[in-house]
């Protein structure tokens, strides 16, 4: 099917305009979107000014609003939101030129008749992607959108008096249609301007970078994935990678949220990053805005991923962080921290489409730290086991299996039947909270499973963990959030 022409120049265009940029993207874009088809008809009208502009090293705003200050400003006022209008303008500035090359291409000449010929033939396109002010806004300007063409004054007379008559009254009509119109966009602009209380809180609440959160486990395997962006398309894509990648049947938690941006910086490379990470135990990526955050449990790993995949993604500031766990002195900020994680993620998840796998990714990220040889859930714990009864309740499909797990340090029957302990202890605290207990298992398996080097404090730290993986209760077996499915296991008999 081919591509409409104003959406293959948003294709070429705005992504050159928008590179680097993290601040008020949604609000860039929606100008960029409003200006191209009021550009086009401009030039359309005038293809002298295709020349001026083509000359300009800088063309901007005003060369094309032919000086008009008051339209331009009339027209920012429409475009900006809730962002700087100086950003706005700045932004708009740098798309003249690049929408001059793309015509140019389209064309196949640098010449203004080529080019006008080309917007003459895609004048559909144009005119049906114009905002519904647009259209007042061409008229102020002496631009007739039905045509696309300058509203001239009648030529002068020549010869006989009847083509004088026909001009006396042809040109009343059109002053009075020209001024129908400026009304019509004066009353558009005022009453925009009195509704920009109500519509600022929408704009800002769009105005999230996108996310993409990735961990590994000890095997290299996709652990945990979330994904939240305002853009179905690129999702689908972005999850096809996920699930190939990783030989993942279901992929990320992913959901289209209004208030996230449409587009990660570099989101190009993504796949490429997704394939680096594969076979990397125990590393966790995010990417927000233009920032990108890698943890291993090894440094070195870390390190290796950083140095790779700063050439790639050269719009991002890559970095390496060593895990909040670590350091033994670092436990308070690194539990606090984690249950931030655990409610954001919490809250991000869609009430009418909760699924299992995205309820364990969440309650992963917390971290349960049980006083030595207790089993009592620390009160910073409950909120999040709280926020996750609301939704079990809400879902009965969602089914979960409770592991417990301790270090090697001490008795391995004893720490087996600590683990054991603990895991019913965070089961039985969500019945209290409402959650079907058919919902549930809780799996203690001390010291067998560890996920870093018992010799040292820090090690011993991260081994002592409760997870929670996606239980089929029906079959009797459990579906490991970092297997997904590709791997059952036979849940052991309690």
């Amino acid at each position: 099917m081919q591509i409409d022409f104003i959406d293959l120049l948003k294709q070429s265009v705005s992504s050159i305009v928008l590179e680097g940029e993290t601040q008020h993207l949604l609000e860039k874009n929606q100008a960029l979107n409003s200006f191209y088809p009021i550009l086009l008809s401009i030039l359309n009208s005038r293809p002298e000014l295709i020349d001026t502009l083509q000359r300009q090293l800088n063309p901007r705003v005003g060369d094309v609003f032919d000086a008009n200050l008051s339209l331009k400003q009339q027209f920012l006022d429409l475009v900006s939101g809730t962002a700087p209008q100086t950003e706005i303008e700045n932004t708009l500035n740098r798309s003249i030129a690049p929408s001059l090359n793309f015509l140019e291409n389209q064309a196949g000449s640098s010449d203004p008749v080529a080019i006008q010929h080309l917007l003459r033939n895609n004048l559909d396109s144009i005119q049906a992607a114009l905002p519904q002010w647009a259209t007042a806004l061409l008229a102020a300007l002496g631009v007739n959108n039905a045509v696309g063409q300058t509203v001239h004054q009648a030529p002068e007379v020549i010869v006989t008096k009847p083509v004088e008559e026909r001009r006396s009254w042809l040109l009343p009509i059109l002053a009075l249609i020209i001024l129908i119109g400026l009304l019509a966009f004066l009353f558009r602009a005022c009453s925009d301007r009195n509704q920009a209380p109500a519509t600022a809180q929408t704009q800002v609440a769009a105005n999230q970078p996108a996310m993409l959160q990735v961990s590994t486990g000890s095997d290299g395997n996709l652990v945990t994935c979330q994904i939240l962006l305002n853009n179905p398309s690129y999702m689908e894509i972005l999850q096809n990678e996920v699930k190939q990648i990783f030989n993942h049947p279901t992929g990320c938690g992913a959901e289209n949220y209004a208030n996230y941006h449409s587009e990660f910086i570099d989101q190009d490379v993504i796949p490429s990053v997704l394939k680096m990470l594969k076979g990397v135990p125990n590393v966790n990526l995010n990417w927000v805005g233009n920032q990108l955050s890698i943890q291993a449990a090894n440094p070195t790993d870390a390190e290796r991923l950083a140095s790779q995949i700063r050439p790639m993604a050269k719009n991002m500031t890559v970095v390496t962080q060593q895990p909040a766990e670590t350091t033994v002195t670092d436990v308070n900020q690194a539990v606090t921290s984690s249950i931030s994680n655990a409610e954001k993620a919490l809250a991000t998840i869609n009430p009418d489409n909760i699924r299992a796998l995205d309820v364990a990714t969440a309650l992963n990220m917390q971290i349960i730290n049980f006083d030595s040889a207790s089993t009592e859930i620390p009160e910073a714990n409950k909120s999040i086991l709280d926020q996750a009864a609301v939704l079990m309740q809400r879902a009965p499909q969602v089914r979960l299996t409770v592991k417990g797990h301790t270090d090697a340090v001490g008795d391995a029957n004893a720490n087996k039947t600590l683990s054991q302990q603990r895991a019913q202890a965070v089961v039985d605290y969500l019945v209290s909270r409402g959650v079907n207990p058919g919902q549930l298992q809780a799996i203690g398996f001390g010291s067998e499973q560890p996920i870093a080097a018992n010799a040292t404090p820090e090690g011993q730290f991260k081994n002592r963990r409760i997870e929670f993986e996606v239980l089929n209760v029906d079959t009797g077996t459990v579906r490991s959030v970092e297997d997904a499915g590709v791997v059952e296991q036979k849940a052991p008999q309690s």
